[in-house]
């Protein structure tokens, strides 16, 4: 298989959110680790509305222009990982709402996260994922990356990453690597 194609998913869209130094610490250690051509979507500008297609995702039938540029994103991913925080226990509605948007686009595709928030490190976001991954056959790795305390690791804008975030990321990607080949023959 060829080099494969790697989707950041940006989950949160709040302003001053810290998702997006979270996510570009995530992007710089996927492309030096090389098993990846790596791309974002950061659903604060990808502008899904609240569910506005007229026809269920099944049938991708789609007829809004941002409707069919996230189906192109996704459907053009080997693996994604979801870069998000921790809403009350469980993903926020951004998150939601994009993964509902399509279904064929996800099904049998390698998914890790990079969780993040205080104590919990978002972990409670990521187990609530994995019901709505298991529904569109998205393949959730249990390899993940959780970070605690976020906030003491954000300097002048940027993520200074522990040993430990850096050693799970890396074991991620290889998992990610792995599993995107052996579950290709499945998306074609």
């Amino acid at each position: 298989m060829s080099e494969l194609n790697l989707l950041v998913v940006v989950a949160s869209t709040r302003p001053g959110r810290i998702g997006l130094p979270v996510s570009q610490w995530f992007v710089d250690v996927a492309k030096e680790h090389g098993g990846f051509q790596v791309s974002v979507a950061d659903l604060a500008e990808e502008n899904l509305p609240l569910l506005d297609e007229p026809h269920h995702p099944r049938l991708r039938r789609y007829e809004h222009d941002h409707t069919k540029r996230w189906s192109e994103k996704v459907d053009a991913a080997d693996a994604i990982v979801f870069v998000l925080p921790e809403y009350n226990y469980a993903i926020g509605a951004a998150l939601k709402n994009a993964l509902d948007y399509l279904h064929h686009e996800w099904n049998y595709k390698p998914a890790g996260v990079v969780s993040y928030g205080g104590i919990s490190a978002g972990t409670r976001s990521a187990m609530a994922l994995q019901g709505v991954a298991y529904s569109l056959r998205l393949w959730m790795t249990p390899v993940a990356v959780n970070i605690p305390f976020v906030q003491t690791l954000l300097h002048d804008g940027e993520i200074t990453p522990s040993e430990s975030m850096t050693n799970a990321a890396g074991a991620m990607l290889d998992e990610l690597s792995k599993l995107a080949t052996a579950l290709a023959p499945l998306r074609g």
